[in-house]
């Protein structure tokens, strides 16, 4: 824990600085205008009906402008650097600052639909997102992404609360493997790589609940 509280203060700190170096907001009008073509994989209002793209409605806008530089960065570097993702990279290795940032703000700006955590799932996922596993070094979820899921927008943390389980769970997956690595001082990576396979689904049902 004390590792964990070290690195989001320097996150914290970190991105406070970059944001507020940052000069150029987006426009959300200008965004929807341009939305047109993630509408296919991303729903019209950023809320997918494909379980295994995730739903950005209503996304912190810092979140989706750093995961579309990052697209594009792949996109740049042949997945060396950024986030690396077959279909994204080249969705986003056109796009300029600008209508990242305004795609960003428009979707942030949508509301994203509920989802649902099955019954049997609420108490154990409950526990393990809210408690973690001290014994197997598991941080809790809930200091990151907070009591509804809903994270932190200065700290870079995403707001999880309704996404579609697959999608999450393909996530998590894949920061357990290492071929996701994007993720801040490599936190998510030094936490899903002591996550077994029952844990990772039951997180990806419990958080999809949560609201």
């Amino acid at each position: 824990m004390k590792k964990l509280g070290l690195l989001f203060s320097i996150a914290l700190l970190g991105l406070a600085s970059a944001y507020a170096q940052e000069g150029t907001a987006g426009d959300p009008e200008a965004g929807k205008a341009q939305s047109a073509v993630c509408a296919a994989c991303h729903g019209v209002d950023g809320n997918s009906l494909i379980d295994l793209n995730p739903k950005i409605a209503g996304q912190h806008e810092n979140y989706l402008y750093k995961q579309l530089s990052e697209f594009k960065l792949a996109s740049q570097t042949g997945g060396e650097e950024g986030r690396n993702n077959a279909v994204m990279n080249g969705m986003a290795a056109g796009l300029s600052e600008q209508t990242m940032r305004d795609l960003a703000a428009y979707y942030a700006s949508q509301e994203m639909t509920p989802g649902e955590t099955p019954e049997d799932v609420i108490e154990p996922g409950a526990a393990l997102y809210r408690g973690g596993d001290e014994e197997r070094g598991i941080t809790a979820c809930i200091a990151c992404h907070g009591p509804h899921g809903n994270g932190m927008e200065l700290a870079g943390f995403p707001d999880i609360s309704g996404q579609h389980a697959t999608y999450t769970k393909s996530q998590l997956e894949m920061f357990r493997a290492g071929t996701r690595h994007n993720d801040m001082n490599g936190m998510m990576r030094d936490i899903a790589k002591r996550l077994t396979d029952e844990d990772i689904e039951l997180l990806s049902q419990y958080v999809s609940g949560l609201h």
